[in-house]
């Protein structure tokens, strides 16, 4: 049976391509998410820098201290891969390329990430004396 739809009836309400609006979404939500906790970190990183090893590491083991560290890594994690991957998706057309990109993208933040949230683990669970 023949769709007797028009091409703009077909189109209407999907966006570009019918899931932009939620990774633009994601993308803000992250980004509103990262305000607060950039300024937390300005604010450890300064209370952090005029302390010794000893006094670092006891920050750092705090449980609150040790959450918000991990919350900024993982949340600029996410928020470097998703802007990433939109940079990778507008200007590479050539398929295999963007392919390779994508992939390459999600690898290095995963590993960037990863660990970067064990070296805190470490530190926060007493690793690191």
């Amino acid at each position: 049976m023949t769709d007797l739809r028009t091409p703009l009836s077909r189109a209407r309400g999907r966006g570009a391509a019918g899931h932009g609006a939620a990774h633009w979404v994601a993308e803000r939500v992250s980004a509103v998410a990262l305000v607060p906790l950039t300024l937390w970190m300005v604010y450890a990183a300064l209370a952090i820098s005029a302390a010794g090893y000893a006094e670092a590491v006891a920050f750092v083991s705090h449980p609150v201290n040790a959450v918000l560290i991990l919350l900024v890594l993982i949340v600029s994690g996410w928020h470097m891969h998703a802007g990433a991957r939109v940079v990778v998706e507008d200007y590479f057309h050539r398929t295999l390329g963007r392919s390779a990109l994508l992939v390459l993208n999600l690898f290095v933040t995963v590993l960037v990430t990863a660990l970067a949230v064990f070296s805190v683990l470490k530190v926060a669970l007493g690793g690191a004396l």
